[in-house]
């Protein structure tokens, strides 16, 4: 009634061609899996990096503080006729900013991405647009 199914059988050079692929997949899994961990770039380290791109490459404009909430800066600024409003979160950026920002609302000076102007700061690591008393001495 029942059919016997032939016994797979494998020479012992097979096997072990089989063995060492398969060990070979596993190995290059866990040095993928590795590598892509290590790639990956935290929040806090992309804001840096964007915040030290505009430092570096952004155009300047005038720019109105309009707001400061706790550790967040609220801006507008006019590119090519249309009026930005932004905000920027400066909780990385203590040293930077004075305890007494609140005097230093009004005008202040934004750098942007000419390619996206609404990507923009207004402090960061080695450049701040905050103007006279709202400096550090």
């Amino acid at each position: 009634m029942f059919r016997k199914m032939p016994a797979l059988s494998l020479t012992a050079a097979e096997a072990v061609t089989l063995s060492l692929m398969g060990a070979l997949v596993a190995l290059g899994s866990i040095i993928g899996y590795r590598a892509w961990r290590r790639s990956r770039i935290s929040p806090e380290e992309r804001e840096r990096s964007r915040r030290s791109s505009l430092a570096a490459g952004g155009k300047i404009n005038d720019a109105t503080l309009v707001e400061i909430r706790e550790d967040v800066l609220f801006y507008s600024y006019l590119v090519r006729g249309i009026e930005y409003t932004a905000s920027q979160d400066i909780s990385g950026l203590k040293d930077r900013i004075p305890t007494d920002l609140g005097l230093g609302l009004g005008p202040v000076s934004v750098k942007y991405d000419p390619k996206n102007p609404a990507n923009s700061i207004v402090v960061a690591e080695k450049w701040t647009g905050l103007r006279g008393k709202a400096l550090k001495s």
